[in-house]
């Protein structure tokens, strides 16, 4: 007997199986690694607290799940309409190879996360940082095994359940992406924090200049064009957005200050 399932599906079914569940994941992992970060800057650590690593992740995370989730969404849409008019698609192979691995990975992380959260809880070390990290992990898991469990299990193709869940995903995803703005700034602030950065690096470079400029003459330089050298190729920096020269004052025959103008406090 002909399998009517394999002749009914076709490359187009394949291709638009992987980019969903390729969406999917990457959108999971970068909702999580939002939240994680957004926990990191709300309740820092003093002994592990990098601002400019997190706000490149949250960056990176938000701008994912801009282009992750609509992708996400239209696929899913396309699929259950396709299924809705061919019913005898649910049985693909691959989909259904996809749908328990999903399940399969939620549930795996759902024991782990608790087993990460039981070890660091008779250790004493379970802090509202820790557990608010943990607890995202669970529910988005939890969110995930009970959804494709359900998407599984279910038969009215025609149902409305995909439609609300489409929606408030959009709506938290949405929530969640404004509230980068909140946390790290906007683009603006982030252009600013840049600038800011390259200006104490070159504060820093040129604190190391003209304390071997001493080690090597036994006093200070006059004026920060005396660093140039031809030789290295040493050239004085300048501010990286007004390109002026920062300001370089000598107190004494051993002491100096470096002076610029920042963006952020």
């Amino acid at each position: 007997m002909e399998d009517n399932t394999t002749t009914k599906n076709t490359p187009k079914d394949f291709f638009l199986h992987l980019l969903n569940i390729f969406t999917f994941y990457t959108s999971v992992v970068s909702f999580i690694t939002l939240y994680v970060q957004y926990i990191s800057a709300l309740f820092p650590d003093p002994l592990n607290f990098y601002y400019t690593g997190i706000a490149n992740a949250v960056l990176r995370s938000s701008s994912i799940l801009v282009i992750a989730v609509p992708v996400f969404l239209l696929t899913s849409w396309l699929l259950a309409k396709d299924i809705a008019q061919n019913y005898e698609k649910r049985e693909f192979k691959l989909r259904k190879w996809l749908t328990y691995f999903t399940l399969f990975i939620s549930a795996v992380t759902i024991i782990v996360d608790l087993i990460i959260f039981v070890y660091n809880f008779l250790s004493g070390e379970l802090t509202i940082r820790f557990f608010l990290k943990i607890l995202i992990v669970l529910l988005v898991a939890a969110a995930v095994f009970g959804y494709y469990f359900w998407e599984l299990r279910r038969k009215d193709m025609k149902s409305k359940t995909p439609k609300i869940l489409a929606w408030i995903l959009s709506f938290v995803v949405l929530a969640s992406i404004i509230g980068c703005f909140f946390i790290v700034g906007t683009p603006a602030d982030q252009r600013n924090r840049r600038f800011d950065e390259q200006r104490v690096g070159d504060l820093q470079m040129l604190q190391g200049q003209i304390i071997s400029y001493w080690t090597q003459k036994e006093t200070l330089p006059q004026k920060l064009e005396d660093l140039e050298d031809s030789i290295s190729g040493f050239m004085v920096p300048k501010d990286p957005e007004s390109n002026t020269s920062y300001e370089y004052n000598i107190i004494d025959i051993l002491s100096f200050e470096l002076c610029a103008t920042f963006e952020t406090s």
